[in-house]
């Protein structure tokens, strides 16, 4: 390989991707074209860099599957950035395996742990986990370890354990300073501050609070009856009843449970439960029917016992009882907390990674657009939908003014 395109490879795991298009932006050999396709991702034109990988793919030839399975690596982790959540995953596994079995530890590593991250961005927590059990980093170079260590962090932070997850930071961190990519240190000193800030509110008798996920795990384990409205199950310490596929029973239990030790009115239930302006008697029929699929859901945590003017919730041996909320509850609140990591995403990618349908997540986007919380940029299947920029003034302001003249 002459000295251009190692000169050029080093720019790029070195972050400078003009300093790599300076050496190959004339050339159209496969190894040029590889490397530019990689310099356009770094500089953030997708399609462009989706481009020159495949021709570099076929101007490789079928003899050279190392060549083109590193290709299709490239291909894999540009779409992950790019939220393209349909391209295929038996590719990726597929290019994998030949790099690992030709001996290229690096980008077979590099491989696996585009499939663990694109797992977590899915919420396939467990399958994540059972690849990093197995997985090996000390191939990676210091860029790609840190990497792995923020997806390890997030696999952390998605199962409530602040410890793991610091101690994957850290070292995440290290290997970005060993890395000298500022943008890299930048982001994992955002998941660091994302530690500290409130992960969740707690509702206990008429008063709320916020609380980081550090006091989000000790209360999980504090031995409480926790009604988790950001997960929809009922819990004490590892114990869980998920109601996520019964709505109306989770909303009854999380209006007993803001009202413990006192009672909950019917009134209250049914306007929470059933959306119901003026109940009549097949409402409070239906009420007591639901209260006592309620009560024997809850059974081996609480007793649901009727009053006079309502239902009481009371748990077994004399424990507390509180409501753990989102910081914020709003409608369509996952779609705006996906967008939130400032990525644009298409419509069919979330609904992948909410496994929802595209129809369902297209009415959501339509409502929040229409509430300017988010906005859609493109046409047709090229749309992609983001927050806004900056909200409250044009964003005009933020570019640089004429230069004063002499």
């Amino acid at each position: 390989m002459d000295s251009l395109i190692v000169a050029a490879a080093q720019a790029l795991a070195s972050g400078d991707a003009l300093g790599a298009m300076k050496r190959v932006a004339l050339r159209d050999d496969a190894p040029a074209l590889a490397l530019r396709g990689i310099a356009m991702a770094q500089l953030g034109d997708f399609d462009r860099a989706k481009a020159l990988l495949k021709s570099a793919a076929r101007a490789f030839g079928p003899r050279e599957i190392v060549a083109r399975a590193r290709c299709i690596v490239a291909e894999a982790e540009i779409a992950l950035v790019s939220r393209d959540l349909g391209w295929p995953e038996k590719v990726l596994e597929t290019a994998r395996a030949v790099l690992d079995k030709h001996g290229d530890r690096i980008n077979a590593a590099h491989a696996r742990n585009l499939q663990i991250r694109r797992l977590l961005l899915v919420g396939h927590l467990d399958e994540a986990e059972r690849l990093v059990a197995k997985f090996d980093s000390s191939p990676l170079p210091p860029a790609a370890r840190a990497s792995h260590e923020l997806a390890v962090a997030g696999i952390a932070i998605r199962r409530i354990r602040t410890a793991s997850a610091r101690a994957a930071l850290m070292r995440a961190a290290d290997a970005a300073q060993k890395a000298g990519i500022p943008a890299l240190s930048v982001e994992v000193r955002d998941a660091v501050d994302a530690l500290h800030t409130p992960a969740a509110r707690l509702i206990t008798q008429g008063t709320e609070s916020l609380l980081s996920l550090a006091e989000v795990e000790v209360l999980l384990s504090s031995g409480a009856l926790v009604i988790d409205a950001c997960r929809n199950v009922v819990r004490r310490g590892n114990d869980t009843v998920p109601l996520a596929t019964r709505p109306v029973l989770f909303a009854l239990a999380r209006v007993l449970a803001e009202a413990a030790p006192a009672d909950a009115p019917r009134e209250a239930l049914l306007s929470r439960a059933f959306r119901a302006r003026h109940a009549d008697e097949s409402h409070r029929a239906r009420l007591r029917v639901e209260i006592g699929r309620l009560r024997a859901a809850v059974e081996p945590f609480a007793d649901i016992d009727a009053t006079a003017r309502g239902f009481a919730l009371t748990a077994h041996g004399k424990r507390d009882i509180v409501v753990l909320a989102p910081p914020i509850e709003a409608e369509h609140a996952s779609v705006l907390a996906l967008l939130a990591d400032g990525e644009a995403w298409s419509s069919s990618a979330l609904a992948i990674a909410l496994a929802i349908s595209p129809r369902t997540i297209q009415r959501a986007l339509d409502a929040l657009a229409a509430g300017g919380k988010v906005q859609g940029v493109g046409n047709g299947r090229a749309r992609r939908w983001m927050m806004p920029p900056v909200v409250g003034f044009p964003t005009t302001l933020l570019l640089p003014g004429p230069l004063p003249s002499d």
